[in-house]
Formats: structure tokens, C-alpha cells, sequence
């Protein structure tokens, strides 16, 4: 039988290779550059990288952070950013080695395989996601630009994956049911009780599509009223478009976690650069990536916190 540390090695294995493709894409996409043309090629000199010198990790402590040819350092950046997304991967084949696990191998009394493709794609959501946040935390950080390429993309993805997802909802399961009659406008005319209001599939598409919609519109009240306020930007178009990302992908309550994640985050940092004089109060910080390192924790233990809150509220 296969065991979780084969799915585990698997998925840092194909986070390497991501990984490698990821700090293309930071070098790349903020200069609106192609990612496919030229081949890679060191920064400094422009020579290009030849297979045995471009393998994840490897390569970097091989070459010792150095290129071949010129001999300038290599930036940190490039095996963290691989070693990151690996270590994202094999989180994500662990998980999904649990759900194939209670499904298939050794299933529970009562645990259905028919849920399997529908917990398996939100994996593979999750997945995706977390490559697109950890490229966007570091492109955002140093150059404060949030690529449409991953953004936009981002979204419509998010929302391709959570139609995929209600193809395989039971016949009865997320659907919306009335459990009060409702007047209409027909004279006498009434709903009985019990009645779907909305399917599964509905429900689950549309309330993703109206998240997206209402984090978007949040952040652009916010920004809104900041330039009302203080007569100047305050926040760029690229973090309403990556709310509304994570949003596609996890929904309304998780991005509006990430948000309050992402501002705690950059308020701390904010104090202490301020502190150490370092910065002022017009200074410009690099909000998404806090806000994208938000969506990184509400993918993984975002529905326990608010499981959790909610408890409090009843």
C-alpha cells in the first residue's frame, strides 16, 4: 500500500519543478516579459543556464550561489522560493493522500467514494492557489506590482474549479431550502415550507461568484473613502483583484480572514519599520504581500478559526 510520505516525496518533487517555473514567472511577469521566450538566463550577464546548472536547489548549492559564467551571487530568493513551493506541494499530496485514503483504501462506514472528485479538487484549488500567492508575495514585495497574469487568471480558475466541484454535489446536498412560507405576488399565492429555493450547484457557483463580487466591492469602498479622506491612493486595483482571488477560491468568510490576517500583518510590520525610523507615515508598503500570506493561512486552518468564532457567537 502506498503511504503518505511516497504522496509527500511526490509532491516536492513536482513543488521543485513549480517552484523552478514560479521564479520565472516573478522574474518575468512585473516587466511584462514572456515566460515561455528566451530560455533562462543569469540577469547579470545573459548567458544562458544549461540544463545540469538549472535544477532546483540543487544547482544553487552545486554552483554555491553563484553563476558559472560571471560568477555573480545568485539571489537567496530563487532555491527559497523553490524550497517554499515544495514544501507547499507536499503539504497539499499529504492532505491528498487522506482523502484517498478514507475513500478508497480504507473507508469508514458511511464515508461515500461519490465525495472523493469533490474533496480532491478542492485539494487541487488549494494547491494552485498557494503556487499563485507565494509568486505574488514575492513579486509584490519587491516591486509592489500585483500581475493581472496571476490575479485575473487567478480568479477565473477559482471559479472554474468550484464549477467542476458542483458537477459532483449529491441531489440534494448545499441546496438552499425555504422553511417559511413566502408571499409572492399573486393574490393568496404561497411557497409550503421545505421547498428548494436553490440547488446545490447553484448555491455553491453563485455564492462564489456574489464573494468575489463582495470582496471586491469591499476593498473598493475602502479605497474609495481613503482617497475621499486623504486626497491621494491609498491602495492599488492589484490587492482588490487578489482578494477577490482568494476569494474565488475559498470563499467570502476566507478572504475576509485573510484580509484581517494581511492587515494585522502589515500593521505590525508597519510600527516597526516606523520605530526604527525606517519609514513614514506616507510611505508606501507592499500590502499584498501580506495579504496574499493571509490567504496562505485561511487555506489551511481558516475554516477551524471561524468554526470556532462562530461557536462563540451561538
Amino acid at each position: 500500500m502506498t503511504t503518505r510520505i511516497v504522496y509527500e516525496a511526490i509532491g516536492f518533487l513536482l513543488g521543485l519543478v513549480f517552484g523552478s517555473f514560479l521564479n520565472v514567472c516573478i522574474s518575468r511577469l512585473p516587466r511584462y516579459e514572456s515566460v515561455v521566450r528566451p530560455s533562462s538566463r543569469c540577469p547579470n550577464c545573459q548567458t544562458p543556464i544549461r540544463w545540469f546548472d538549472n535544477i532546483p536547489l540543487i544547482s544553487w548549492i552545486l554552483l554555491r550561489a553563484r553563476c558559472r559564467d560571471c560568477h555573480q551571487p545568485i539571489p537567496l530568493r530563487y532555491p527559497l522560493v523553490e524550497l517554499v513551493t515544495a514544501i507547499w506541494f507536499a503539504i497539499q499530496a499529504g492532505r491528498l493522500y487522506t482523502v484517498v485514503h478514507f475513500y478508497f483504501l480504507d473507508p469508514l462506514p458511511g464515508a461515500s467514494s461519490s465525495y472523493a472528485p469533490f474533496a480532491i479538487i478542492a485539494n487541487l484549488a488549494v494547491t494552485i492557489l498557494g503556487f499563485l500567492l507565494i509568486g505574488l508575495i514575492v513579486m509584490d514585495w519587491q516591486t509592489h506590482l500585483l500581475p493581472d497574469a496571476f490575479t485575473l487568471t487567478g480568479i477565473a480558475a477559482g471559479l472554474f474549479l468550484i464549477c467542476t466541484q458542483a458537477i459532483f454535489l449529491g441531489p440534494t446536498e448545499d441546496q438552499v431550502v425555504l422553511t417559511r412560507p413566502i408571499h409572492i405576488t399573486s393574490a393568496g399565492a404561497t411557497t409550503n415550507p421545505g421547498n428548494v429555493f436553490l440547488t446545490g450547484p447553484e448555491a455553491l457557483i453563485g455564492g462564489r461568484i456574489l464573494a468575489v463580487i463582495g470582496v471586491a466591492f469591499l476593498l473598493l469602498s475602502v479605497r474609495w473613502i481613503y482617497r475621499v479622506v486623504r486626497h491621494h491612493e491609498g491602495m492599488g486595483l492589484g490587492d482588490v483583484k487578489l482578494l477577490a482571488m482568494i476569494a474565488a477560491f475559498l470563499g467570502f468568510w476566507p478572504a475576509i480572514l485573510s484580509l484581517f490576517f494581511g492587515v494585522l500583518g502589515a500593521s505590525v510590520y508597519g510600527l516597526f519599520q516606523l520605530a526604527r525610523g525606517r519609514a513614514g507615515m506616507l510611505s508606501k508598503l507592499a500590502f499584498g504581500s501580506f495579504l496574499a500570506a493571509g490567504g496562505l493561512i485561511a487555506s489551511q486552518i481558516g475554516d477551524r478559526i471561524i468554526d470556532a468564532y462562530s461557536q462563540l457567537l451561538r
